[in-house]
């Protein structure tokens, strides 16, 4: 009687083992095999990192395995059980493997496909095309479209992390609880003495080092040290935590009258203001869309404000980018007056101050928050209701999708929900952070989620003008790396832009995104079908890019230059100044955060900033989705350039007191997961 060997892998994660029985049915192009039930007498099988191997007999051959499908029933208590892969030894003496990746819940069955990949129109069998479609019915009737808040893209229909589906909630030993890591945080900081002092003021600029006593890290030792120069002010806009705002100035705007006059003195190449604008070294961000969003009011015993300030920076002789004007408000006048460099000290630290603020607001709702964590979650979404396990396209982007509906699932129970941690520490906090991306949205486009794009867009492009914009040359190199991998692997499958086409489901996908997650805005140009493999490589290279490599240049840095509370304030008790002469040091002090919501804002990003445990980084496949050995060879060729960017930035990191570390791939994680 043929036997046909049956292996398989339990996952090595807490709770992955199971006492529930389980059976397996061989399905193969000629018959199937009986249900067999997988149990060895007196041994306790499918524990936790186990690999078991059974023999399941069969009267005659099955001919080539097509599905084998898996069943769990209850022994005597449900448990669930995570199966990474089975595979099928013929009496042949041939090996096919059947990846799985999955958790098996309550009483159930997953059938699975071999591990090569299929398109649609590669599926020849009946039996591969119903699994296909029936697989697609489950998942969409499992991973359902819902709007959060209006204007936001969508995101899934589950109010709670342990609503989710099973196969994309946090492994049990992930802590990854913001609570849980803020009150970590709080211990590990010291900072519980600070939390009863909600409202009380610093009596000094030098008490922020209080809550900073604990702190051992470079950069933001450097930062409390050096935060009022005007170098590392602008050094910031190129690598610091939202490195995605300067852009070049092309021509002043009327709503910001600087004069030659008033800033000749800070001019170091004996040109006029309008001569170095011409000659490219005169550089803008601007914070408009800040302007008339609602400051938080959810703590009606303290005031909190907003401002929208503009921004001029120069280039100087020895390529440092330094402040060289700024209005706090968009409306000229005389109670909005533009602060110089020139000005009393207080003054233009009161006005760098508040740019800060505002760049922290940026940062963390729209570069962070929308950038990466929503914007990939709409792909993750579409890919799990359009793309079945056996698409090339599912099995590349699962890695980067890892935990990211988690993540932000939890981000809307305890973070940016009413009364999260953004509304006990943000100026934005208690509704302005949705405005914020209410508004953004209106403006937001795929093609600003290309990398070279974005930087092209906002005149930034060419190294020679701004040498020390390593975000911008690390972020090239980790993209086209990305984006050669990402064609490497698509090359296999698509032989030409007809197939292309052809994919209904790739085809279902990319509509899938535009029409449902991103509500079909018309003015967020996402493609609803892509006619080309060159825009299909682009399209996936954005969605493996922003998850990886643009998160962690916008998340990981953000102890560094926030931890060091005057130089990225999460809120301003006083409004911003509509005129000079007025500051001292206790005018700052009663303008900077308090002592409670400091300590808030230390923990948090203290929090958001951690590395989790067993992190996998960018170019780190241990699950095989892939059997195929081209895919396996493009992987290694994607970890060798990704190694040899990761060299080229420590030799330019040597010796630097402020070396860049956010966009080396060997610190970039997989996916969105923090």
């Amino acid at each position: 009687m043929p036997a046909y060997t049956v292996t398989v892998a339990t996952g090595s994660q807490w709770f992955a083992g199971t006492d529930d029985y389980i059976y397996v049915t061989l399905v193969g192009t000629e018959q199937s095999s009986e249900r067999t039930l997988l149990d060895k007498p007196l041994y306790n099988d499918f524990e936790r990192g186990a690999v078991d191997s059974y023999e399941v007999k069969v009267e005659d051959n099955l001919g080539e395995i097509v599905l084998v499908k898996i069943e769990k029933n209850k022994y005597w208590i449900l448990d669930d059980w995570y199966c990474k892969y089975i595979t099928v030894k013929t009496p042949a003496g041939d090996y096919m493997e059947f990846p799985c990746f999955r958790w098996l819940v309550d009483d159930t069955e997953v059938v699975l496909r071999d591990g090569h990949a299929r398109l649609p129109q590669d599926d020849k069998t009946s039996l591969g095309r119903q699994h296909r479609q029936k697989e697609l019915e489950m998942r969409q009737k499992a991973y359902r479209w819902k709007e959060w808040q209006p204007g936001f893209p969508m995101s899934i229909d589950a109010n709670r992390h342990r609503d989710l589906p099973r196969d994309i909630q946090f492994d049990s030993e992930k802590s990854v609880d913001f609570l849980l890591n803020f009150s970590k945080a709080i211990d590990n900081l010291l900072m519980s003495r600070f939390m009863h002092m909600f409202q009380s003021s610093w009596s000094d600029l030098a008490d922020f080092q209080k809550i900073f006593r604990t702190i051992k890290n470079s950069i933001s030792e450097y930062v409390m040290r050096h935060w009022k120069e005007d170098f590392l002010f602008g050094y910031q806009f190129l690598n610091g935590c939202n490195p995605v705002v300067i852009q070049k100035c092309s021509k002043l705007p009327d709503k910001f009258p600087v004069t030659h006059e008033m800033v000749a003195v800070s001019l170091e190449r004996e040109l006029t203001l309008e001569q170095e604008i011409q000659a490219g070294n005169i550089y803008m961000v601007d914070y408009e869309v800040l302007d008339g969003i609602r400051p938080n009011c959810t703590d009606p015993c303290t005031l909190q404000y907003l401002a929208a300030p503009i921004c001029l920076l120069y280039k100087n002789t020895r390529d440092k980018i330094l402040p060289l004007a700024i209005q706090l408000g968009q409306i000229p006048g005389e109670d909005n007056p533009i602060f110089l460099p020139t000005d009393g000290q207080y003054d233009w630290l009161l006005a760098k101050t508040w740019v800060r603020f505002a760049d922290f607001q940026y940062h963390q709702t729209i570069t962070h928050l929308l950038g990466t964590h929503l914007i990939t979650e709409v792909f993750a979404i579409a890919m799990y209701r359009q793309l079945p396990a056996v698409h090339p396209v599912f099995k590349l982007l699962k890695p980067h999708i890892r935990f990211t509906i988690a993540i932000n699932t939890k981000a809307r129970e305890q973070l940016i929900c009413e009364r999260g941690i953004f509304d006990k520490a943000n100026a934005t906090g208690g509704g302005g952070h949705v405005q914020l991306i209410q508004r953004v949205m209106k403006s937001l486009t795929f093609k600003s989620l290309c990398f070279p794009e974005g930087i092209k867009a906002r005149g930034v492009d060419i190294k020679q003008e701004l040498p020390t914009y390593f975000y911008r040359d690390d972020g090239c190199r980790v993209w086209e790396a990305t984006s050669s991998f990402v064609s490497d692997v698509l090359s296999i499958y698509y032989t030409s832009d007809e197939v292309v086409q052809e994919d209904k489901e790739i085809q279902a996908f990319v509509k899938d995104v535009c029409s449902f997650g991103m509500q079909d805005f018309d003015h967020c140009e996402f493609p609803k079908s892509l006619k080309s493999l060159e825009e299909l490589t682009e399209y996936l290279t954005v969605i493996v890019f922003t998850a990886s490599a643009q998160h962690a240049a916008v998340n990981f840095g953000q102890f560094d230059w926030c931890s060091w509370i005057p130089n990225a304030p999460s809120t301003m008790r006083k409004p911003p100044p509509k005129q000079k002469g007025i500051a001292n040091v206790k005018w700052i002090i009663e303008t900077l955060p308090d002592c409670g919501r400091s300590s808030w804002h230390l923990g948090a990003v203290w929090a958001l900033s951690q590395y989790q445990e067993n992190e996998l980084f960018l170019g780190m496949y241990p699950d095989e989705h892939f059997t195929e050995k081209p895919v396996k060879q493009a992987m290694e060729r994607f970890r060798n350039q990704l190694a040899e960017i990761s060299r080229i930035i420590r030799q330019r990191n040597e010796g630097k007191n402020l070396p860049y570390f956010n966009m080396s791939p060997d610190k970039i994680p997989n996916s969105v997961a923090v």
